[in-house]
């Protein structure tokens, strides 16, 4: 039925270019705001594309013989008995959720569809534990922190409806999915029919489908939202208890990859002390013993930081409960109590990305909160993150000294100054990366004099000693001080080799 189905969509245009060219940009912008009467407006006299944004897109209920009449080759009857669509005395509406699906680094790839439990107002709940989510905000920011290297093999853990195995399907050969959920791998299923993809789908919780196997690339959106060990909804709870799922897939999935593999998934931890990174740092350690006899590169990012309360009422919004309703109220207190008896103060939220290196190539692990603004999407930060922490580890110790380096185009230097008797006094100088994810490093004015000399044209251990000589100071006292700088300017992309 789903190809059948995908025949029909085309001809009728329910694409993204379609819908977006048949609504305009004033009703789309309504209808992002949940205002559908703008482009219920737009589609009419729309033919097979209107009934088509009507029915899937607005909820509307329509008479059969217009469903019929855009859904050729597909009975209704079919669709019915599929479960896309209900039907009572001659009017039909969706049963389920269906929307044009595209990627705009993917210009060139065919159309894509989603299919998805719905999600709108107390319908989101009607599959209860097993409902299973479309392109929401997670899926969709985890697709854009993606690297998008070419590659042989890729495995996309807790596939849900499937979002992240159509994106991959431009940069990677052989496509596997798995979830726990046998009604998200039905949903995935018709996601991947629907879009014209060839996927390997397997049923079972975590990395059992695949054990004993290596993947070149794994994604994973998983369960991660801490709370209670118990299981409401399937997409959210992993069971486990607070941040078990991160813990579990982060400690995991190394050992599922192959020389050079990279895993990136989101994930939430527990906050119980001033430092943030106590919980990932010992998930890294797990990870870094299951990558053996290889190392282990690791970038922990933490995007959002979320009080007990905040992250309760985020999560309870989230399954359609309303946090002040009976139900909210017992649900609250439940998950307020044990966060309490954890000593949890925080809850932070981010991506992690996991590189498995050759067994002679040291690993790095660097945990970083990047809350600040930044150019989406993350995923080319990621991938040069990775070339760059590569290119530390064949320069390492003092042979970093011997590199010639520049400050790039994307790098400005902020003054801050002071007013005084004599006018205004320098106070501070921070480095400030102008893209990606605008990272800023204070820096003294030795540093300022040495990013001055990285033009590029001598090796870092000549300016050293210039700037010795210039300032009075020993050279090999000055080089110890300045390599963690420089390594840290490279990590974040503000100091490059030079060609």
């Amino acid at each position: 039925m789903w190809r059948g189905l995908r025949t029909a969509l085309l001809r009728g245009g329910f694409t993204v270019d379609g819908v977006s060219a048949l609504l305009g940009s004033t009703a789309r912008a309504a209808l992002d705001r949940g205002e559908t009467t703008p482009a219920r407006r737009a589609v009419r006299d729309a033919g097979d594309a209107g009934t088509f944004v009507r029915l899937f897109l607005l909820g509307d209920t329509l008479p059969r013989a217009d469903v019929a009449a855009a859904l050729e080759p597909v009975a209704v009857v079919d669709a019915v008995t599929a479960g896309l669509l209900s039907e009572e005395d001659g009017l039909v509406t969706a049963a389920l959720d269906l929307r044009p699906h595209g990627d705009a680094a993917l210009p060139a790839a065919p159309p894509w569809w989603v299919l998805s439990d719905l999600e709108v107002g107390p319908a989101l709940r009607t599959a209860g534990r097993e409902h299973v989510l479309g392109t929401g905000a997670a899926s969709l920011s985890l697709a854009r922190a993606t690297v998008r290297r070419p590659v042989g093999t890729l495995l996309d853990v807790g596939t849900g409806c499937g979002v992240q195995v159509l994106h991959a399907s431009g940069h990677a050969e052989h496509l596997t999915a798995t979830d726990v959920s046998e009604r998200a791998l039905a949903m995935a299923r018709a996601t991947f029919a629907l879009s014209g993809i060839g996927a390997e789908v397997l049923p079972g919780p975590w990395l059992e489908p695949v054990a004993g196997r290596r993947f070149d690339q794994i994604v994973s959106n998983p369960p991660f939202v801490p709370g209670p060990p118990q299981v409401e909804h399937v997409y959210r709870d992993a069971g486990l208890g607070g941040d078990g799922a991160s813990a579990l897939l982060v400690g995991a999935l190394p050992a599922h990859l192959t020389e050079g593999g990279v895993a990136q998934l989101l994930a939430s931890w527990l906050i119980t002390s001033e430092d943030w990174t106590e919980r990932p740092q010992a998930w890294l350690a797990e990870a870094a013993r299951s990558a053996a006899p290889g190392g282990l590169d690791a970038w922990v990012v933490q995007r959002d930081v979320a009080d007990p309360a905040l992250h309760v009422g985020t999560w309870l919004r989230d399954a359609g409960v309303d946090p002040a309703s009976p139900e909210g109220t017992e649900l609250s207190e439940r998950w307020l109590d044990f966060l309490a008896a954890e000593g949890v103060h925080a809850v932070g939220f981010g991506f992690v990305t996991l590189r498995r290196t050759a067994p002679d190539v040291p690993g790095t692990v660097v945990c970083e909160d990047l809350r600040q603004s930044h150019d989406d999407p993350l995923g080319p930060e990621i991938e040069a993150w990775l070339d760059r922490t590569a290119w530390l580890a064949r320069h390492p110790g003092e042979a970093l000294l011997d590199v010639r380096l520049r400050v790039p185009d994307t790098v400005a230097l902020e003054r801050g100054l002071v007013s005084t008797d004599e006018g205004w006094e320098p106070v501070a100088a921070t480095l400030v990366r102008l893209d990606g994810p605008q990272w800023r490093h204070d820096v003294d004015e030795l540093g300022v004099a040495l990013l001055a000399g990285c033009r590029g044209y001598l090796p870092l251990r000549d300016l050293v000693g210039l700037l010795a000589v210039a300032h009075g100071r020993d050279a090999d006292e000055l080089a110890e001080a300045a390599l963690p700088v420089v390594r840290d300017l490279v990590h974040h992309g503000m100091l490059v080799p030079a060609p």
